[in-house]
């Protein structure tokens, strides 16, 4: 399958496109800064451009099977650059016929199903406190894709490591069977393994090693 990665020069974006890669797929991403990308092979495109690039969105995505963001905040400032950045994805999506959607966001992104407890409602409100316009800039962001109609599932995690790949994967809800913090190599491929798997289709599962 061709799939449009955006976010990919990120700690978690290299392993989603390695991953992909590793499973025979074509992939085609869009970077700001093409150097800070070291994976080389045969079946990756890079463009070169931003998520605000509307034309460059559209490029990305054009001919793709499955559309995957790790893209998030990089500063605690009111810009919304990834809301804007996504509204670019799903408008791009829409041209070009594009149905699957997979995008990450963190825990504290509520859930209906989620059911936290004390320590997870305190965590929160630190979150907003500190990071309020990253917070708040992810909560539009999932809140955009929700509404749209895509085929779309939000993957959404604690604490990121960069310890290896464990093979174990909890899949749960914010107080129901969610641990503290997941590998990044982890999350890339449960990820990637919502490409053929509709179980968690419009649903935003909270996934933990």
């Amino acid at each position: 399958m061709k799939l449009a990665i955006f976010g990919a020069t990120g700690r978690t974006g290299q392993h989603l496109v390695q991953q992909a890669l590793e499973a025979k797929h074509e992939v085609v991403v869009l970077v700001r800064t093409p150097s800070k990308l070291t994976i080389q092979n045969p079946g990756l495109s890079v463009i070169q451009g931003d998520i605000q690039d509307a034309a460059k969105v559209e490029q990305t995505i054009k001919g793709s099977d499955a559309v995957f963001s790790v893209l998030g905040p990089t500063s605690n400032t009111p810009e919304y650059q990834t809301t804007k950045g996504t509204k670019n994805i799903l408008d791009a999506m829409k041209k070009q016929g594009v149905r699957k959607l997979v995008i990450s966001a963190g825990a504290g992104v509520g859930d209906p199903y989620d059911e936290p407890k004390l320590f997870n409602k305190f965590i929160n409100i630190l979150l907003k406190l500190a990071a309020r316009y990253v917070y708040e800039d992810m909560l539009q962001v999932v809140d955009l894709v929700r509404e749209s109609d895509m085929d779309w599932v939000i993957v959404r995690v604690p604490m990121l490591t960069d310890a290896p790949a464990t093979g174990s994967i909890k899949i749960g809800y914010v107080g129901k069977g969610m641990g503290p913090r997941i590998s990044r190599a982890d999350m890339a491929t449960f990820m990637l393994k919502q490409l053929n798997d509709n179980t968690y289709l419009r649903q935003a599962p909270a996934i933990s090693n």
